[in-house]
């Protein structure tokens, strides 16, 4: 059996879902699915010496043979939206060349960012005549009509349902996050029959419980064990809102035992960094995003650790973050919409929530919390005891190649 696979990015480039796809393709591997994968010269997060590296490539071999890799040139990926989005587009030519020329392929797996690639992939399943697996980690348009880029119904949101609706009938099969992300898409006419749940994973052997005491990044970054803390780890972004945590700070100054952490980076830190400095707040500090092996210990750090969104942006998210977290062994304290990670926070008694953007409700919990911290350990054990039952790397693989190997099969 033999995968084509057409990623924009790729290793060694740094995107949110790297771990997740490398998971993925070390289960294709191992269950003897051979892959063939064209991607462009790396460009996101990679030195211009990394780039020029990667251009004398012609082809890789990676996971014990089963993967060949081919590079082709492309522009640098830039800030501005314009030529990002022109790049978009070359690139979506350049694929569909090489996807076109492919031979002997049994099925096409494409992941939905950005959202032409469900484009590419219903135009390749028309040239090849295989089975399409379409794997849904955002839902378009509703993403750019959450973070401001489009209005609905607008020309850019018809735009991207025409797109999106084409992407959902060629589809084979589509296998979406979350159980709210399947009623997102049997509202919008996609038959149940083609839709698989498959949650996002963590590797719940790399990311584990640290204890304080015995976290060396307390005397690293100079932080104190005997204060409660609060930390948040990832993207500086407007998705993020990062707003909702340092107003929250500003309303608990004067607890002086709370103490928020945030790790990251983004187009908005110095946004940040300068609000903190005019609130004159002292109990936030920024630190540089860590490194992947250090995420245990990052989350280690906190009594909480803060999942958020902009209001209207979260409801049918399952964010990757979350899962990290608990793993690690930490109380969630989300300030989300109400959706289905608001469930599992509530059902499954791993965390607090309050309204997305509403900084004084979340200021709340955070206080309540930090006056109750044997209730946040016994959230954090919570959490944990769900990882392992429901989020596990093995599970969520295993499920992959099932799918993959059934949509063949039954062709």
């Amino acid at each position: 059996m033999k995968l084509l696979l057409l990623p924009p990015y790729f290793t060694p480039e740094s995107q949110s879902s790297s771990l997740l796809d490398h998971h993925r393709y070390e289960a294709f591997a191992n269950a003897n699915i051979e892959m063939i994968l064209y991607t462009p010269t790396p460009t996101r997060g990679v030195t211009e010496d990394v780039r020029n590296e990667y251009k004398s490539r012609k082809r890789e071999s990676m996971y014990d043979q089963k993967m060949s890799v081919v590079r082709y040139s492309l522009m640098h990926e830039g800030k501005n939206p314009i030529c990002r989005a022109l790049r978009y587009f070359l690139g979506f030519v350049k694929q569909y060349y090489y996807g076109r020329s492919q031979k002997h392929i049994d099925c096409i797996f494409l992941v939905s960012t950005p959202p032409i690639q469900g484009l590419l992939g219903g135009f390749l399943k028309n040239k090849h005549n295989v089975p399409f697996v379409y794997n849904v980690q955002d839902i378009f348009p509703d993403s750019l009509v959450g973070t401001g880029f489009a209005k609905k119904g607008g020309i850019l949101w018809k735009i991207g349902s025409v797109i999106s609706n084409y992407a959902y009938r060629k589809a084979d099969r589509i296998i979406v996050i979350s159980q709210d992300f399947k009623k997102n898409l049997i509202a919008k006419g996609v038959p149940e029959g083609k839709i698989e749940v498959v949650y996002n994973w963590v590797d719940e052997n790399a990311v584990v419980p640290v204890a304080k005491e015995d976290n060396p990044l307390f005397e690293e970054f100079g932080i104190s064990r005997d204060k409660f803390h609060v930390v948040y780890a990832g993207n500086l972004g407007n998705a993020q809102n990062i707003d909702v945590i340092i107003d929250a700070a500003d309303v608990l100054k004067d607890e002086k035992n709370v103490e928020f952490l945030i790790f990251g980076t983004g187009g908005l830190k110095d946004q940040y960094v300068e609000k903190v400095k005019d609130l004159q707040l002292d109990n936030v500090k920024f630190f540089p995003l860590q490194p992947m092996e250090r995420v245990s210990q990052v989350y280690g750090l906190g009594d909480v650790c803060v999942v958020s969104c902009k209001p209207g942006l979260g409801g049918a998210a399952m964010p990757s973050k979350m899962l990290s977290i608990m793993s690690a062994g930490r109380a969630v304290v989300a300030s989300f919409d109400k959706g289905e990670l608001t469930y599992i926070l509530e059902n499954h008694k791993c965390g607090m929530f309050a309204p997305a953007g509403d900084a004084t409700a979340f200021a709340e919990l955070i206080k309540h919390l930090s006056q109750n911290v044997d209730e946040c350990k016994m959230m954090g054990e919570n959490a944990r005891k769900l990882i392992l039952q429901k989020f596990t790397k093995a599970y969520g693989t295993a499920r992959y190649v099932e799918i993959i190997k059934s949509v063949v099969n039954n062709k």
